[in-house]
């Protein structure tokens, strides 16, 4: 399952570049961006474990950008 999601609140190109590579390393998702110019994440898990990935990705998201929030 594919999914894209507004970010709000993300402050540099530099932190979406760490978000991303966080998120490209948690179990069971296949693609991964973060955009700094549009303020999306792209992200492509399995359908089984989308919600329990999305958990992750918002715990690892926060670690590296406190303030940065994803609208789901």
């Amino acid at each position: 399952m594919k999914k894209v999601f507004r970010l709000e609140n993300l402050d540099c190109a530099n932190c979406a570049a760490k978000m991303e590579r966080g998120i490209q390393k948690i179990s069971g998702v296949t693609y991964a961006s973060v955009s700094f110019m549009t303020q999306k994440l792209t992200i492509e898990a399995e359908d089984t474990t989308f919600d329990q990935v999305m958990d992750e990705v918002v715990r690892v998201c926060k670690k590296v950008e406190p303030d940065c929030i994803i609208k789901r």
